[in-house]
């Protein structure tokens, strides 16, 4: 096992590695990698046992989407409003019918059409995320837009799984039974988001000073393989349980450091996951179905564009954004191979819809980058070529639209919310419920006051200046950047980038809108505002002013500890330490004083006299001190 593991983990690493000197994403590495060490290329020699490594890889799902999880939220989806809900709507049900209409008529019929519709209708979230930010884009507005598309369809995928298990092991579709494995699921997170958050976000609270990092990652791996069991034992899949708590620790006010915790494990198992999912590609059957895969990969990438795009302008969004946003969805990837591997697991796909997905998802994601470069000269197309009817037909609707989502946020005062407030009041009377509602309600929006008291903007600015079309950017000055200790008025960033800088955070002090005279310094937060075109110059801006790390320079800035001789003619003879400027001129300390007699002093007194012959030992930067000691 140790020998499999050896040779899975170096291959992955050295692909990986390849592919990240050639700026791919490192996912088709390991893909690659199982490639290399499956059977189908090497020979059953290579790997002794590969259900060794289909346990990994199942443990791996279990990080993946445990990981998920922590980056979800279900406030967030509530948040993200219609857009998000009507986009990925749009996609789900377009890219599902599209899916089963392929495997039809490529001969494909049953679960075949079924589970493949359901590979093609979500989006990789991880390399979506990858791609938008090695491209700079990740402060534009269509990256919201996306991000949101995809937590709906994140939580859709494990519905989906559940509802294809049950139709698979059934092997029959029922209405009925529809309807109760969807309402069994809804009281299945219901219940354990009720508690977790109760719970959980209390007892962290309560130990917190004592759950350093290590106690704290065994805790959370504790409760994620708890809730595995739990989601096995009410009949759901494991990926099920390991979302659930990820989403249930994601409201907690720990999420970001149990999500920086679980990092490495993600990485070290979501690597053998991906591994295992190329060591069942048979390079032979890719050739074989080489006309399958470029069908499926046309549709997928024609498809996302398309439903991508309409679902997103129906929602609201300017064309622009919505463009952006149909042309970054163009890739099937975590989800595609989870439901791939569960169709296999229950038996009911054909062996060959694996590898042929995969593939798809290898060409998808390779193409992504390229893809997405290609929105805005479509967009230039369709604005050169559009009557002018249309343009006020979109802005129109689009004007529309943002103002029913703007009016919505009152909806509070209609009289059915109202109803349901009584009840909710009502409920909360009852003995001990109350203590309870009020526990789950400040530990839900716990990390949400959190998260206000450190925002850069007041929400309502910053909504208002969302809908004015004016993206709000944070960035951080670097240390080596050439900005550090200039004034504003000497960057002149209004001018050269159009983007407005509203507010400086420093440490726990608020700079706003500052004036010409402010300079900035390592480590200040920067609030930007101004379009994706401005803030986008600025980070250029910003990156161009960055002086790479010098070796040498570094070495010469360490503090170290050194000693000097005194000589005769030193002008340091005869001076006290405090007159002799070694600490203003030599920028260093005294750290101890030897004399020729042998008496040596600890933290010498200022106003020792320096002697002939003195040993002065001292701290501080190397070259420096030898320039004064040697001037």
């Amino acid at each position: 096992m140790i020998e499999d593991l050896c040779i899975i983990m170096l291959t992955a690493g050295i692909t990986s590695l390849l592919f990240k000197l050639f700026k791919q994403p490192v996912v088709l590495g390991y893909i690659v990698a199982g490639i290399l060490v499956g059977p189908h290329v090497l020979g059953e020699s290579w790997i002794n046992n590969k259900e060794n490594a289909a346990t990994w890889g199942e443990i791996g799902v279990l990080f993946l989407l445990f990981s998920l999880g922590l980056e979800f939220s279900f406030k967030k989806l509530l948040k993200v409003g219609s857009t998000a809900i009507i986009g990925a709507g749009v996609i789900v049900v377009g890219m599902m019918v599209a899916g089963m209409l392929t495997a039809y008529l490529l001969g494909w019929g049953g679960m075949n059409a079924l589970f493949l519709g359901g590979m093609l209708c979500m989006s990789s979230t991880t390399i979506v995320f990858k791609a938008i930010e090695e491209a700079g884009l990740r402060s534009h507005r269509f990256a919201g837009v996306c991000f949101g598309i995809l937590i709906v369809e994140d939580l859709f995928a494990v519905v989906l799984m559940v509802l294809l298990t049950s139709i698979a092991v059934k092997n029959e579709f029922e209405g009925r039974e529809l309807l109760w494995q969807v309402a069994k699921l809804i009281m299945y997170i219901a219940l354990w988001f009720v508690l977790g958050i109760t719970l959980i976000p209390t007892f962290l609270k309560k130990f917190k000073q004592h759950l350093n990092d290590e106690t704290l990652t065994i805790f959370s791996i504790g409760l994620c393989l708890g809730m595995v069991l739990l989601a096995v034992e009410s009949g759901f899949s494991s990926a099920l349980g390991a979302f659930v708590m990820g989403s249930v620790l994601a409201e907690t006010i720990d999420a970001e450091r149990i999500e920086h915790l679980i990092q490495p494990m993600k990485n070290i198992f979501g690597a053998i996951f991906f591994v295992s999912v190329g060591m069942m590609i048979n390079p032979a059957l890719l050739l074989q179905y080489w006309l399958p895969i470029l069908i499926i990969t046309l549709v997928v990438i024609v498809g996302q564009i398309i439903f991508g795009s309409f679902g997103t302008l129906l929602s609201g969004q300017p064309l622009r954004v919505s463009l952006q946003t149909g042309f970054s969805l163009v890739q099937i990837g975590e989800f595609a191979f989870i439901i791939a591997s569960l169709g296999q697991n229950l038996h009911v796909t054909d062996n060959s819809l694996y590898p042929i997905v995969v593939a798809v998802s290898v060409i998808t994601t390779f193409l992504t980058p390229y893809i997405m470069k290609l929105a805005y000269p479509t967009l230039t197309f369709l604005e050169n070529h559009m009557s002018e009817s249309t343009k006020k037909m979109l802005e129109s609707y689009t004007e529309k639209r943002q103002a029913d989502h703007s009016s919505s946020k009152n909806s509070w005062a209609s009289p059915t919310i109202r109803i349901l407030k009584l009840v909710f009041l009502h409920i909360a009377m009852a003995p001990g419920i109350n203590q309870f509602l009020r526990l789950f309600n400040e530990n839900l929006y716990a990390r949400e006051r959190l998260a206000e008291s450190r925002r850069g903007l007041e929400r309502e600015v910053e909504n208002t200046l969302i809908s004015l079309e004016m993206n709000i950017a944070e960035v951080e000055v670097p240390a080596n950047s050439a900005f550090a200790g200039k004034a504003l008025k000497d960057l002149n960033i209004r001018n050269i980038t159009g983007a407005n800088i509203v507010r400086i955070i420093r440490g726990g002090i608020n700079i706003n809108i500052p004036g010409g005279s402010h300079r900035l310094y390592p480590g200040d937060r920067i609030i930007l505002a101004g379009s994706d075109t401005d803030v986008t110059a600025f980070q250029k801006m910003l990156e161009t002013s960055l002086s790479p790390a010098d070796d040498a320079s570094s070495v010469n800035t360490n503090i170290v500890l050194d000693n000097f001789t005194i000589a005769a003619d030193s002008p340091l003879c005869g001076k006290s330490i405090l007159r002799s400027g070694i600490r203003e001129q030599g920028n260093c300390i005294v750290m101890g004083l030897l004399r020729p007699s042998e008496d040596f002093y600890t933290n010498p007194d200022p106003n020792i006299i320096i002697q002939q012959d003195d040993v002065i030992i001292v701290a501080g930067e190397k070259q420096k001190m030898q320039e004064f000691f040697t001037t």
